[in-house]
């Protein structure tokens, strides 16, 4: 076991995380743009086959030209992602690489041959191929792209919950034992409903702030105006539908890794009729004190939604952080241990299996030792990597994170579904509430009284469109906000309850993650500079307007 468990830096730890984390915030810089267009630029070529009308193959072209770009930079980034897990992450592939492994190489096999394949069709074969195969092509790319997410998220939902596989005494790995379990694993759906449709909405604002520039610039009228229609209905209906998905995903994370939850509600002392905090003062920049704090300061909470959220019961149980950490009774009567007797628990574990291992070694055995310490392995396994915990605080991830992120992700959740309800009421003539909609806007200020019976989202006041465009960085904050929360929530956990995050790292000196680390950020820094670079000349060009021959 002693090689498994190295002596390992500190510093490399530290920087090991770090540069995992920067190339992951980038990489998910460029993925749900490309997730969202594909959906944009799906309808767009959907209407040009059934109208036949070359606007909307222009139409079509254009966004697919902006989701070439933001594409080829996404790929670039997430290769360098999969290879940290080698360079910067070997004990950690070493000991789950069998399981780990699998979506990742399905992912390639599959799902990027299939992007790969169908995007160059897309992008090149207008006039070369049939309208009908062509439209297929474009759907497919963006179903390729979103099977890409599946496997990948399948893989980062086996992190949180680990399931399909068992430990190997003889070769010191967890290997899997169901694919399908893992493939299919509750929270991995979960996960991947509500990331994707999330993506789908910074789609449908990067679309309309793109469109309400071109208003405010008064050219591409028509197109603008269409595409405002396209991504407010993809915008609203991805947004009320993360709203959903992230009440299941809520409900998967109260059940195997109430933490997490925790955390992200500031709950110290759970217990039943929990009410969701709307704010409270907890300290941003330090760990409160939450063995000896009741709850947060300054709390205004909605009464019973928190038990709702986590249990679909407004009077459920909700364990707070002191009872995970304590020991807690569960509503079926089932007791959940203390974090100090998972860590003896732990510790016997891994004491069972070195002497197994020696055992098995020893040629006096006839067998009855080493059965007698695999016995008593698999009695403890589910808490073999509490053995590495050295203090019962450790596992407690660090709460002002998790709860600022998260009600930074929902409240912004709550502003686009806004912003898209009211654009499709001021973009459409929808009886009675499009009227009594701009009438309202107008009578609070926020319509010129001449704009009130306009049914015409053009020509309104520039201020507008400005706000349309503020909320494409604000989208970007939302969904990264909610990485925040899936990855700070279950720390120290690399692999949820099974491999420490210090245990998992690579061995090797801090110095040298340290140069890479500002070598990727001068990279990916230079990458997005290009992009938006590239972006912003392809937006100013506009789209090229041809004539169906």
């Amino acid at each position: 076991m002693n090689d498994f468990l190295l002596s390992i830096d500190a510093g490399s730890i530290n920087w090991a995380r770090a540069q995992f984390a920067l190339t992951a915030i980038y990489h998910w810089l460029f993925v749900p743009l490309t997730l969202g267009l594909a959906v944009i630029m799906g309808i767009a070529e959907t209407c040009y086959y059934r109208t036949k009308k070359p606007f909307w193959k222009d139409t079509a072209k254009f966004w697919q030209k902006l989701f070439g770009v933001n594409f080829a930079m996404g790929v670039a980034t997430g290769i360098i992602l999969e290879f940290e897990f080698g360079t910067n992450w070997s004990n950690y592939s070493w000991f789950v690489g069998d399981i780990f492994g699998a979506p990742l190489a399905v992912e390639g096999i599959v799902a990027f041959f299939m992007e790969s394949t169908f995007v160059a069709v897309m992008f090149f074969g207008w006039n070369k191929v049939s309208k009908g195969f062509h439209l297929a092509s474009t759907w497919l790319t963006g179903l390729g792209a979103t099977i890409s997410a599946w496997w990948i998220l399948v893989a980062n939902a086996w992190m949180q919950y680990p399931v399909g596989c068992e430990f190997n005494p003889d070769t010191m790995r967890n290997e899997m034992v169901s694919f399908l379990d893992v493939a299919l694993s509750p929270f991995a759906i979960d996960k991947f409903c509500h990331t994707v449709i999330s993506a789908w909405i910074i789609g449908a604002v990067f679309v309309v702030a793109v469109s309400c520039w071109y208003l405010m610039k008064n050219r591409e009228i028509e197109l603008a105006k269409e595409s405002i229609k396209i991504g407010a209905i993809v915008g609203l209906i991805a947004s009320i539908g993360a709203a959903a998905t992230g009440h299941k995903s809520a409900q998967s994370v109260g059940e195997v890794q109430p933490m997490k939850l925790a955390a992200m509600e500031a709950l110290y002392n759970g217990g039943t009729d929990q009410g969701l905090t709307a704010i409270a003062w907890v300290n941003p920049i330090a760990q409160p004190d939450y063995q000896n704090e009741e709850s947060a300061p300054l709390k205004i909470e909605m009464p019973y939604a928190l038990s709702f959220m986590a249990t679909d019961n407004i009077h459920g149980y909700v364990p707070g952080i002191n009872d995970i950490l304590n020991g807690y009774t569960k509503p079926d009567g089932t007791k959940e241990p203390s974090v100090d007797e998972k860590i003896e628990r732990g510790k016997k574990a891994i004491e069972a299996l070195a002497g197994y291992r020696a055992a098995k070694l020893a040629s006096s055995d006839d067998g009855s030792i080493a059965a007698s310490h695999l016995k008593t392995l698999k009695e403890n396994m589910q808490y073999f990597g509490y053995g590495y915990v050295k203090d019962k605080n450790d596992i407690v991830p660090y709460i002002p994170i998790n709860f600022w992120a998260f009600r930074i992700m929902v409240g912004l959740g709550c502003v686009f579904i806004l912003f898209f309800a009211v654009i499709i009421l001021m973009a459409f003539k929808i009886p009675f509430f499009s009227i009594v909609t701009r009438r309202l806007l107008a009578t609070v200020g926020l319509l010129p009284e001449t704009k009130a019976d306009e049914h015409d989202i053009a020509g309104l006041p520039k201020w507008h469109y400005i706000v349309a465009i503020a909320l494409v960085p604000l989208a970007y904050i939302a969904s990264e906000s909610g990485w925040l929360v899936a990855e700070f929530g279950r720390q120290p956990w690399t692999i949820q309850d099974m491999l420490p995050t210090w245990v998992a790292v690579s061995d090797i000196g801090s110095y040298a993650v340290a140069i890479t680390f500002f070598l990727f950020l001068f990279l990916f820094t230079l990458m997005l500079a290009v992009e938006i670079s590239i972006l912003l000349k392809q937006i100013k060009k506009g789209p090229e307007y041809s004539v169906e021959s």
